[in-house]
């Protein structure tokens, strides 16, 4: 006889507490095997496909896509023990048929030879591992009402018999639901045919201005609400309680709120102070030039930045630190794990290069190009997000020439890089034009003093001007 275990949203780590549901990836009635993917989250940090720990068949799933639910909140039941779809709900009958039907009724407590057989052995927070997990799972009965459950009907198909739609991000999906699209009608402007908000926003312009009295809206309201808007709402926005015309709110949640947070705790904690310096960057650009030329792994810009500021930590350790506010200690770190800021369509997120005072500038390099192809794509882990030491930001990418950057809590310090560009510059006591960058550190004033940051400034500022100085540091 079947066994009906509830499964629950597990603790993703690193301290989060809700995920949005994106994208079911079972229906009521499949058949799934230990570990299988069954419904991709987005959290705050990252987009994540959650592994089921139980084999069987799915009897109910819990929650539309495009909603959030706590951590321990149920996700869905699985019939253990049942082989054949037939033994469980089908997709169409749902939870009303689960609770009618006997063979979904739970029986005495698995022991612990049996569910192991059908639960996982890997880590998911909250479940243990093996058999002495499965012993403190408790069995479930299956939902008794339809308000549990299982597939909301008139959503927009994303894994039907028409191929998954591609589309990452939930606000994308949002947009297009407010404003009536079909996803499968458009074309994607993003990497593997990804469909991005720009693509949206410019199918609601078009549809805008090909058919307006029959635009789609989801409330009746005045007509130059929806012909005189000068850009597509964002997503999940609302009307203010007012109902003036042109304000929204917008909810800070997800990576938005996520920043939000970080950043207010960084600034109500760190006191924090910036010291910046201009540098001349013709012969840093010039050695990376020569070192392409060579052949091998193409080495980046930002490579040859962390290989600097590792070799700059390592003079100057109070940098790469942490404040233990209820021990009222520094905890000095002896790894650098270095974060860099990365704009995406998700937003601003920070992936983490571990051990990087360990790596070569080509490892480096490498890496950086991994983690930056998996932000764009969304797939960035928690773990990917987590447990940097120090952060490197290129805001110069942006064209800008300098910046005084948030410290990224609970970080101690952080190196802004502005856009490198031809300035006029006294080189060797003659005025000539070289390739200048502005460079920004923002420091935690408890970790150290100005000295201190003004000692490393100057050394990272030195390795730009004269690579060889590095050669030193090796």
């Amino acid at each position: 006889m079947a066994q009906v275990l509830e499964f629950k949203l597990p603790d993703l780590g690193e301290g989060l507490t809700e995920a949005e549901i994106v994208r079911w990836l079972v229906s009521v009635g499949d058949v799934v095997a230990v570990d299988q993917p069954v419904v991709e989250v987005e959290t705050a940090k990252a987009m994540v496909e959650v592994p089921c720990p139980y084999g069987g068949v799915v009897t109910a799933r819990y929650g539309e896509e495009g909603t959030e639910l706590p951590v321990g909140a149920p996700l869905l039941t699985v019939a253990v023990g049942a082989s054949e779809p037939a033994d469980a709900p089908t997709a169409a009958v749902a939870p009303q048929a689960a609770a009618q039907a006997p063979a979904a009724a739970p029986a005495p407590a698995p022991t612990s030879a049996s569910a192991s057989d059908e639960t996982s052995g890997n880590v998911l927070v909250g479940y243990g591992t093996g058999a002495s997990a499965a012993r403190r799972r408790r069995v479930r009965r299956a939902p008794m009402s339809a308000s549990a459950a299982a597939p909301a009907p008139a959503r927009e198909p994303v894994n039907g018999a028409a191929g998954a739609v591609p589309v990452v991000s939930p606000l994308v999906r949002r947009l297009a639901r407010e404003h009536g699209l079909d996803l499968r009608e458009l074309a994607g402007s993003g990497r593997d045919g990804l469909i991005l908000r720009c693509d949206v926003e410019q199918a609601i312009r078009q549809g805008a201005a090909q058919a307006p009295p029959a635009a789609p809206a989801p409330a009746p309201a005045p007509a130059p609400a929806t012909t005189q808007t000068p850009s597509p709402a964002p997503a999940a926005v609302q009307a203010t309680p007012s109902g003036r015309p042109g304000v929204t709110r917008v909810p800070l949640r997800g990576v938005r709120g996520a920043v939000a947070d970080k950043l207010t705790r960084s600034r109500h904690e760190i006191p924090d102070a910036t010291c910046w310096v201009d540098a001349d960057a013709t012969e840093l650009l010039a050695a990376r030039t020569a070192m392409n030329a060579a052949g091998g792994t193409k080495i980046s810009l930002i490579a040859l930045f962390a290989r600097i500021c590792t070799a700059a930590l390592a003079r100057h350790p109070e940098l790469n630190s942490t404040v233990d506010l209820a021990a009222r200690e520094i905890v000095r770190l002896p790894e650098v794990h270095l974060g860099f800021a990365a704009q995406t369509d998700r937003g601003l997120v920070v992936p983490v290069v571990r051990d990087a005072h360990a790596r070569s500038a080509e490892s480096l390099s490498a890496e950086f190009a991994r983690l930056t192809e998996a932000g764009r794509a969304g797939t960035l882990t928690p773990g990917d997000l987590t447990g940097g030491t120090f952060t490197l930001n290129n805001y110069g990418v942006f064209g800008v020439d300098g910046s005084t950057p948030i410290i990224n809590h609970p970080e101690a310090a952080m190196l802004g890089i502005g856009r490198i560009v031809p300035k006029p510059w006294v080189y060797e006591g003659e005025l000539a034009v070289r390739q200048v960058v502005q460079l920004s550190l923002t420091f935690d004033h408890r970790v150290c003093d100005g000295g201190t940051a003004g000692g490393f400034l100057r050394y990272v500022a030195d390795c730009v001007e004269q690579p060889a100085v590095l050669l030193r540091a090796l």
